[in-house]
């Protein structure tokens, strides 16, 4: 028999950033949230802010920001802008809604 975690995977997540802008502020506080709550023990977050280290933001493909890239588990996927639909942000990670959790 599998144990839980098994079947639950690993998050990493990589948060592009512009300082202290609001929309930023607010997606860090989104993203830290699901991960605290939904994530927890489950995640790795990572967050770039392109004013400090532009370079992350080349390689990575950034084009806008506040910038979500799931690297893991796969496929990757990339979620742009401030994070606020907390249904689309949970269905992009593959998450299900509080309540519809097994």
């Amino acid at each position: 028999m599998k144990s839980q975690s098994a079947d639950r995977p690993f998050y990493r997540l990589r948060l592009f950033i512009a300082g202290e802008e609001p929309n930023s502020s607010k997606a860090i506080s989104i993203i830290t949230r699901l991960c605290e709550e939904r994530l927890k023990g489950r995640c790795e977050l990572q967050i770039v802010d392109v004013f400090k280290d532009y370079q992350a933001a080349i390689v990575h493909r950034v084009v806008a920001v506040p910038c979500l890239i799931v690297e893991s588990p796969p496929p990757r996927r990339v979620i742009i802008g401030s994070l606020t639909g907390e249904d689309k942000l949970l269905e992009a990670l593959g998450l299900a809604r509080k309540g519809d959790q097994p």
